[in-house]
């Protein structure tokens, strides 16, 4: 049946769409406000303080490039730098690997399976002050847990966040008790496999080794990215355990860039040269970011 045209009808629901528009415009005004207040405009203001000379006692002094060019010719900027990279390569990777393998477990029909995702999983909750904390007593050289474990399998410990050789090397050992932190991550991937690939390979003859390679690891690939990327961004900004322990000692052995940063910005009071500090990390981390989602393209496989 042919309807007739209504114009009162129309301009009713126009009128409706308007205000339905205006309400959702309305809703996004706090958000906006706090994006533009707190996020876009403290950047855009960091992004101009680094090209300034500011020590916050004094009005910013434009000095151009001066900062960024100091920084190329800063050997403690480039130490923290490859403290920081040494670090994230090694240590992001075994947290990966170590919470994979962590899920690969407790996605089984096991005893207890409740308590022991607890376990694994609450130091990922655990305040950094207090970790830091926890672990400095744990590697104390002369106190510490771990060297008289050592004592009494006649091993003498080292000095552990003491000598220049070790310190960092613990930091990465320290920085794997919160593997389990991407614990909840892989299981939600785990259990996201269907079940009919598993019986297909099943069916043409793939044992655990195989259906693990050919199977879980391809399907759960996008989470194994998501967590690489996630700790590569964390690692290029820890800060408090180091902060806590060593403040980057022993001679500059944990000199980290962020805790360097910090020193610029608040102990020397360089805020021009700490935000021209923080705008090269926000390049490097963006840089390997893409970088990341570039070369994974042929490695990660995505469900259509």
């Amino acid at each position: 049946m042919l309807k007739l045209y209504n114009p009162w009808r129309a301009s009713w629901r126009s009128k409706l769409l308007r205000e339905e528009m205006l309400f959702g415009y309305a809703a996004l005004i706090p958000y906006l406000a706090g994006f533009l207040i707190f996020v876009a405009g403290p950047l855009a203001y960091s992004l101009w303080l680094s090209f300034t000379q500011y020590n916050i006692l004094q009005p910013p002094v434009p000095v151009g490039l001066d900062n960024y060019a100091a920084l190329i010719e800063d050997p403690l900027m480039w130490k923290s730098l490859q403290n920081t990279a040494v670090y994230s390569l090694v240590s992001v990777p075994l947290q990966v690997v170590l919470g994979y393998a962590l899920a690969l477990m407790l996605n089984q029909k096991v005893k207890g399976l409740s308590a022991w995702r607890t376990i694994y999983y609450v130091p990922a909750v655990v305040p950094i002050v207090a970790s830091a904390y926890l672990f400095s007593y744990l590697f104390n050289v002369d106190t510490g847990l771990v060297n008289l474990l050592l004592k009494m399998v006649s091993i003498t410990g080292p000095n552990w966040f003491g000598s220049p050789d070790w310190a960092l090397r613990t930091f990465i050992i320290m920085n794997l008790w919160v593997s389990g932190g991407g614990m909840i991550v892989y299981l939600a991937a785990l259990q996201g496999v269907p079940t009919a690939l598993y019986d297909a390979a099943k069916i043409d003859g793939a044992n655990g080794w195989q259906r693990l390679w050919a199977v879980t690891v391809p399907m759960t690939s996008p989470a194994l990215l998501f967590m690489f990327m996630i700790g590569i961004i964390g690692s290029f900004q820890v800060f408090t355990s180091v902060f806590i322990i060593t403040s980057g000692g022993p001679v500059n052995a944990t000199l980290m860039y962020v805790l360097y940063l910090y020193r610029h910005g608040w102990s020397y009071l360089q805020m021009g040269y700490a935000s021209a500090l923080a705008w090269v990390l926000f390049a490097i981390i963006f840089g390997l970011t893409y970088l990341s989602l570039r070369v994974s393209g042929r490695l990660v496989h995505y469900e259509v």
